[in-house]
């Protein structure tokens, strides 16, 4: 059975992450991506650790299955010999800040001149207009100018950093596909392509919904971990075993919190945490702390009352319910090794057959195949 997106031909302009992992979800579902690189060294990704045989893991997780073309599109003619690919392309993905592909020649207008059908995707840290639109950032920036960071930063003696590229995936990666999908969907109705402005800095916000319900629709304040969902109730926080290792206390439902209390005994007078969750908090945290993670697992386990061990990456890639639900099941092949490809939630029947013979391109490997001489 041909993939959805097995007719698509993605050029791809970006680098780093937020888009070679929307285009890599594109190649996913059948998609060929060419990934355009300068010429020498390639993006910067290529150069960043850990490696493997001098090959960059996360380079090559975020671009498998690729192809690569290198090109100084600075130079005379280059605009003009990317013609061919701009005529055939389905969908056009970058990542400059704005006004750069217009100074190259290949800004939107200029595009849709060659390809009135060619779904142009352009990801910004601040979107195309706008104050900010020239503004330079990365995904804390972006979690921060969203108000989202505010929410749960820790100490001020010790700032938290965020454990995720919520902004960067999350307001990136994921709109940029889910929009050229719908843009796509639309030109086969009207024949006509379009220009989508994906702002990273704008996308982080729907993570914190219930932030925007409270602080900005109702008024509310809501103070740094002190919300119901970022550890302002026993119910919903982190807590230390014996062992140092953390418990997701996540029971938020009544029936949930009462199971838990059963389980590590917290007593009746503290079981209301709205009443005096300092209190409430205080005492949890004393009992979680009597014994070790292990001796909490199995109990909780049983209990199934939301509340679960914190585990590292490695623990959860070797976790028996990943492993059966088989999201390692696909790999990349660096050098000599074939490693874990990255998950991705693509639904396994959009999916090409698992290959272990999926690597990331070598540069300009495919600049012959379309056309273009060697750098």
């Amino acid at each position: 059975m041909a993939q959805p997106l097995s007719d698509i031909l993605v050029l791809d302009f970006s680098t780093l992450l937020p888009g070679p992992l929307a285009t890599l979800m594109l190649a996913e579902a059948g998609a060929e991506v060419v990934k355009l690189e300068r010429p020498g060294t390639g993006e910067d990704a290529r150069h960043t650790a850990p490696k493997i045989d001098g090959v960059s893991i996360g380079y090559a997780i975020l671009n498998r299955g690729k192809k690569s073309i290198a090109l100084d599109l600075k130079a005379e003619g280059a605009v003009e010999s990317l013609r061919p690919l701009i005529e055939k392309a389905d969908v056009l993905v970058e990542q400059f800040r704005p006004g750069v592909m217009d100074r190259l020649g290949l800004g939107y207008e200029a595009v849709r001149a060659i390809n009135p059908g060619i779904v142009y995707c352009s990801i910004t840290s601040y979107g195309q207009t706008g104050p900010k639109r020239d503004f330079a950032g990365h995904d804390l920036n972006y979690v921060g100018d969203a108000g989202i960071l505010s929410l749960s930063r820790g100490p001020d003696e010790q700032p938290t950093m965020p454990f995720a590229l919520v902004a960067d995936i999350g307001g990136g990666s994921y709109p940029a596909v889910l929009n050229i999908l719908l843009a796509l969907r639309e030109r086969d109705r009207t024949g006509q392509g379009a220009h989508l402005d994906i702002a990273m800095a704008e996308g982080a916000f729907v993570f914190a919904y219930w932030a925007h319900a409270k602080g900005v629709v109702a008024g509310e304040p809501i103070g740094n971990g002190a919300d119901r969902l970022t550890g302002g109730l026993a119910r919903y926080r982190l807590y230390s075993a014996a062992d140092g290792r953390q418990i997701a206390v996540a029971a938020l439902e009544e029936k949930f919190w009462q199971t838990f209390c059963d389980v590590i005994g917290l007593r009746a007078e503290l079981r209301d945490d709205i009443a005096d969750p300092q209190a409430s908090t205080a005492e949890v945290a004393r009992l979680l702390a009597t014994h070790p993670a292990s001796y909490w697992e199995s109990l909780l386990a049983e209990a199934d009352c939301c509340c679960t061990v914190v585990k590292t990456p490695a623990e959860a890639a070797s976790d028996d319910h990943f492993a059966k639900r088989g999201i390692y099941g696909r790999q990349v092949r660096i050098g000599e090794r074939r490693v874990p490809a990255l998950p991705l939630p693509i639904a396994p029947a959009f999916r090409a057959l698992p290959s272990c013979d999926e690597a990331a391109p070598d540069l300009a490997r495919d600049n012959r195949y379309f056309g273009l001489p060697d750098p």
